[in-house]
């Protein structure tokens, strides 16, 4: 298993696990059906505005993960998009993930990361040190606001 930069070829492949894990992960009871969506031009853009990694094993993306800076700020960063395949989920794939994200430069020159979390992941973030923005559980556009302070 090795965690890479995505090349544009692995886009529409991401989109496709991507999908798969909100739909028949442990936790797919959690997500809204409006959630079963990844578009190419998301995973694009996302890739030209930060670092954006796929995690492989055997040749096929089996988790995702992004990180950028926070509203284009020096001190802040955000990781975004996590997702693992759900034939990998509870094998720590995810845990690897974040550990890699928050090795990545935009992490490094950041004191504070935020995380935009499902219901299903706060207990899986919590367990890496996020806690919920300014200490408070506030569910804001199908998200909850995390973060963790360097």
């Amino acid at each position: 298993m090795n965690i890479k930069l995505i090349e544009e070829n692995e886009i529409q492949e991401t989109c496709d696990m991507v999908i798969r894990s909100c739909k028949y992960s442990d936790f797919a009871e959690f997500y809204p059906s409006q959630y079963f969506y990844c578009t190419y031009d998301e995973i694009k853009t996302k890739m030209d505005n930060g670092h954006f990694y796929v995690v492989k094993d055997n040749g096929k993306i089996i988790g995702c993960g992004g990180i950028a800076t926070y509203w284009d700020s020096l001190t802040e960063s955000w990781i975004h998009t996590i997702f693992v395949d759900p034939k990998y989920q509870r094998k720590g794939v995810g845990r690897k993930i974040i550990e890699f994200l928050e090795n990545d430069e935009y992490a490094k020159r950041a004191n504070r990361i935020e995380i935009h979390a499902a219901m299903s992941a706060i207990p899986f973030y919590r367990k890496l040190g996020y806690e919920h923005k300014n200490g408070q559980l506030i569910y804001a556009e199908g998200h909850f606001d995390m973060e963790k302070f360097i």
